[in-house]
């Protein structure tokens, strides 16, 4: 189920266990001045939705936010036409590239770079380690690439820490048995608490439609080693520094030696351009476009 307003509609949520009904869509957002769809009209991983709030949101006004696109994974096929559109609907794109992709395809998209809370409350450490405690804030799937991170941990004497579970077939026990490093998988307790227990981020993802953990770490003034995935490329001309994922060295230089100027630095550009006062002025210029 997804919920609405407090309501929930059956056959919205992933995995699909059933498919939603026009009607149920219709009611749940009859009130709305204007209806947020976040990916569903994004990926086609349940066209039978798609094709439900798409034909009840017609002729009203919507806000189509896309954080990935089915050409963007590997292996999707790709509806034709995708994605649907309306007159009334405004589509968001969270990086330039898709923006340019959409833009290929006849939809024109409003860039809305993602955001994060630059005031958040610092954390407090909830896990201990003997060990430099690399933290991989990411689900084990293929993309993430958790054979790089696992390698850096590795290579720093560090404590692997993965986050999140195993998806889509990932054979991440297979993956981990050989790894000659601690291994901790265990989920957040929090963002900021895990922040603050970790002594880098590993980030060395293949692809991501935004990647937070980029802003996270500059927010909570954590190293991040970054993979060269093509929205990170994107976002490092803003002023980022991050450390590569193929050298360790650089990343265990600053830790030996940190450098506190490099997170003034990261956590300037977050708070220029990535804030969540820059979000509402974006949205505010969304909505009077109408």
């Amino acid at each position: 189920m997804s919920t609405v307003d407090g309501r929930q509609v059956p056959g919205l949520g992933w995995p699909v266990t059933a498919d939603p009904l026009e009607s149920d869509v219709r009611s749940a957002v009859a009130g709305a001045d204007v209806v947020v769809v976040v990916n569903l009209l994004s990926l086609p991983l349940h066209p039978r939705a798609a094709d439900v709030v798409g034909a009840a949101l017609a002729g009203r006004r919507a806000v189509l936010h896309h954080l990935d696109l089915p050409w963007q994974r590997e292996g999707m096929a790709v509806p034709e036409p995708w994605p649907p559109t309306d007159d009334l609907w405004r589509h968001v794109a969270i990086n330039e590239l898709s923006r340019r992709q959409l833009r290929g395809r006849g939809i024109e998209a409003e860039l809305i770079y993602n955001a994060v809370d630059v005031d958040e409350p610092r954390g407090r450490p909830s896990v201990d380690a003997a060990r430099p405690l690399l933290l991989h804030p990411a689900r084990a799937i293929a993309r993430k690439d958790v054979p790089s991170a696992l390698r850096i941990a590795e290579q720093l004497g560090g404590t692997y820490w993965l986050t999140g579970p195993a998806e889509e077939g990932y054979p991440l026990d297979a993956v981990l048995a050989p790894a000659r490093c601690p291994v901790l998988r265990r989920p957040m307790p929090s963002a900021a608490d895990a922040y603050a227990s970790c002594d880098a981020v590993l980030f060395p993802s293949r692809w991501e439609g935004f990647g937070q953990p980029v802003l996270e770490a500059a927010v909570h003034r954590r190293p991040i080693a970054v993979g060269p995935y093509p929205v990170a490329e994107e976002l490092r001309p803003f002023g980022f520094e991050w450390f590569p994922t193929d050298d360790a060295e650089p990343l265990r230089a600053h830790l030996a030696h940190p450098d506190e100027t490099l997170h003034d630095r990261n956590e300037a550009v977050v708070r220029e351009h990535f804030s969540l006062e820059r979000l509402r002025a974006d949205l505010r210029a969304l909505l009077d476009s109408w």
